[in-house]
């Protein structure tokens, strides 16, 4: 474990470094990118007010028109730069939207016609989780993105977009983190009180927008991406920025954001979106480091809203076919909702879902996170979450298999920042996370456990 962990760091250490190196490059020329990461209709290129900076974590990529700032202060040759979105939303993982307020982070260039963006992190982590089930490791996770825009003529854009990961290096049984479900180890053994690796390729994706009214109609693509259900993938939201542990709800809210097969087609406009998605609902396997068959055997459809540049809101419903490896003849619909906030130095998100797994077997879950940035060094964050899981006690010879408990995890902590370059960003943190559960899970998960981590994340642009 130890050994991958050095392996990924090594590896995730290098790339930063040279993807920093790009802002050596030229400066941008005039060419025409606005909304070069959005589904939002371009406005015509006009003097306007200023748009204010806000230092979030979540690496926005959308509605950024060009024409309409003030770019007098703007590095074009490396902008990490944290800038409003004029039509009051950014674009988080697949097509799901973000607050305007998260901003837009990263590494910004220009080659020829192309307007690119360059993102990642790496988190070096160790985590105690308390209890008789809680182990003891430390790890590595990390992803890097890279995201291609270019105007097509005639109100249309081209954007590609890829995302990868390291964490295979993690090996098949992923990081300590109690009460967290899903996926397996070999495709035998369920992976319980554990988070398990990503897979190298979390995103393959191109998409194409073309002005229609107010917005655009666009078609989303990819043999390896995010089907439209559900908010943001946690990674991607700015209250979770130094969240290290992922949520113990991943698979109610965002399980899908890794789907071997995924065709979205909407509608965009400054303030909505209605999309629906094609998509292989089976969650990966555990052999990550491959690139799965794409299919096409399950649904989803979502409306987004956003009012204003400080929030963000989703609703959604899918049919996932055969999600679970295990379980391959129980099907699953899924329903979720969430709103996010952003502004000031503040990202919150709150979220609901249900997943009904068949007759008796519908599970909820609660998530509420926030990031505060208090000062330009010094952050405080939370995480509080409550879900019904029945998948705790896979052995069915225990006389709990198959029960279902309601499980509240609550995490607060704290990181320490520090910029190393204009474009490189260190923090330093921890926090510590407590547990309510029934008092039929004492005996084996123990009475009261504490959970603490610490960890330091290495990023790009952020």
């Amino acid at each position: 474990m130890i050994r991958s962990s050095l392996l990924a760091a090594i590896a995730v250490g290098a790339l930063l470094p040279s993807l920093a190196a790009a802002q050596t490059m030229p400066a941008m020329s005039g060419h025409d990118h606005s909304n070069m990461h959005s589904s939002a209709k371009p406005e015509p290129a006009s003097p306007a007010p200023a748009r204010t900076a806000e230092d979030h974590s979540t690496m926005g990529h959308g509605a950024m028109d060009h024409g309409a700032m003030d770019q007098s202060n703007m590095n074009h040759g490396a902008m990490s730069h944290d800038m409003m979105a004029p039509d009051g939303y950014v674009t988080g993982s697949g097509t799901s939207r973000l607050p305007g307020n998260e901003g837009m982070h990263g590494l910004h260039f220009n080659a020829g016609d192309w307007a690119l963006m360059a993102h990642g992190f790496a988190w070096g982590a160790y985590t105690d989780q308390g209890g008789p089930r809680g182990d003891s490791s430390g790890f590595v996770t990390s992803m890097a993105m890279l995201t291609a825009t270019r105007p097509l003529g005639d109100g249309a854009r081209l954007s590609l977009r890829s995302m990868l990961s390291l964490e295979p290096l993690l090996g098949r049984r992923g990081y300590p983190n109690l009460f967290a479900t899903g996926e397996t180890a070999d495709g035998i053994t369920p992976l319980i009180d554990r988070q398990h690796p990503h897979d190298l390729f979390m995103e393959l994706a191109a998409r194409i927008d073309v002005d229609a009214g107010p917005g655009s109609v666009f078609l989303y693509a990819a043999p390896v991406g995010e089907p439209a259900i559900g908010p943001s993938a946690f990674m991607m939201r700015a209250s979770a920025r130094y969240q290290s542990l992922s949520p113990i709800t991943h698979h109610w809210f965002d399980s899908t954001h890794i789907s071997y097969g995924v065709v979205t087609a909407g509608y965009a406009a400054p303030r909505f979106q209605i999309e629906a998605s094609a998509f292989r609902g089976r969650e990966p396997d555990q052999f990550r480091w491959d690139f799965e068959a794409p299919r096409l055997d399950s649904w989803s459809v979502r409306a987004s809203w956003s009012p204003s540049p400080a929030w963000a809101m989703q609703v959604s419903h899918g049919f996932l076919k055969s999600p679970e490896q295990l379980e391959a003849d129980l099907n699953e619909r899924r329903t979720t909702a969430s709103l996010h906030y952003g502004r000031g130095g503040l990202a919150a998100t709150l979220a609901f879902s249900a997943k009904n797994k068949g007759p008796g077997r519908t599970l909820t879950a609660w998530l509420a996170e926030a990031n505060w940035d208090i000062s330009r060094h010094h952050s405080i964050f939370g995480r509080l979450e409550n879900v019904a899981n029945d998948e705790l006690f896979p052995d069915h010879s225990h006389p709990l298999h198959d029960q279902r408990f309601r499980v509240t995890k609550a995490e607060g902590g704290y990181a320490y920042r520090l910029q190393l370059t204009d474009v490189v960003n260190l923090a330093l943190g921890g926090s510590v996370a407590g547990y309510a559960y029934p008092a039929a899970l004492v005996d084996d998960y123990g009475n009261a456990p504490i959970s603490y981590t610490l960890f330091a994340k290495l990023s790009l642009g952020q």
